[in-house]
């Protein structure tokens, strides 16, 4: 294969291997385990083994299955919009921020509408953050107001708008039905008719966001899985910086 052409990685560059998992409406046994079989197949999958199935109750049978892709993808013409910021640490962060800025950053984060998933944003704003990385209360150039779950977006911008953010940080977790984009526009809306969407530096995350989606929203940046708080606090700053006309 070309260089830029690209399988799935198992044993071997290429070799296709894949794991999936899937739920079916289908009783637990025979007929259940060769639906799956069959469904794989149909996806031009080979060698399929189903490797793991389990009753859930109530007519339905989850699976764990083995196979090999035979497609492959050209990764050369893949263009993807991503958050350009720099790889500060926290000292930096504070160091620049103290320096540069003059001033604390002021940052108000919450899990909006009836999204209670708090984990992503605990992540990115509680002081013990993320796999190592100290989140933004530990910086001693932010001021975090962490609004917690269930927040509705009127709430959170009454509270930006009481302690003069300069940024606004929204996870969203919840997904069914698209609830995650109806509540991430609605805040747009609300900043916008409070004339204040220019001044705040506005930030979307969750498992399901991206930076293009958020962009697309209305965002200024968004951010997924994996997200350090170190990545986030390093784009406010230089946001901040750069709209003061102050490049580092």
């Amino acid at each position: 294969m070309e260089p830029n052409w690209v399988k799935p990685y198992g044993d071997t560059t290429n070799d296709g291997a894949m794991q999936l998992s899937f739920t079916l409406p289908v009783k637990n046994g025979g007929v259940a385990r060769e639906a799956a079989k069959r469904l794989c197949e149909s996806m031009n999958l080979e060698n399929v083994q189903i490797v793991h199935q389990k009753d859930l109750g109530g007519g339905y049978t989850f699976f764990v299955v083995y196979g090999r892709c035979t497609q492959a993808v050209d990764i050369s013409d893949i263009h993807v919009p991503e958050v350009q910021a720099p790889s500060w640490d926290m000292h930096q962060v504070n160091t620049i921020a103290h320096e540069k800025l003059g001033r604390k950053i002021t940052v108000v984060g919450a899990c909006t509408g009836t999204d209670a998933h708090t984990v992503g944003l605990d992540a990115i704003l509680n002081m013990k953050g993320f796999h190592g990385n100290y989140g933004l209360e530990r910086y001693s150039e932010f001021t975090v107001h962490n609004l917690g779950s269930q927040v509705p977006n009127e709430t959170l911008v009454a509270k930006a708008i009481e302690v003069n953010a300069d940024a606004i940080l929204v996870s969203q977790v919840v997904t069914q039905k698209n609830i995650h984009l109806s509540n991430l526009t609605q805040l747009v809306d609300l900043l916008e008719a409070e004339g204040l969407r220019d001044s705040i530096i506005l930030i979307a995350g969750g498992p399901r966001i991206t930076h293009e989606l958020a962009v697309e929203l209305g965002y200024d940046a968004g951010f997924g899985p994996g997200t350090v708080p170190s990545e986030v606090a390093s784009y406010l700053l230089k946001e901040l910086l750069g709209r003061k006309g102050i490049m580092i």
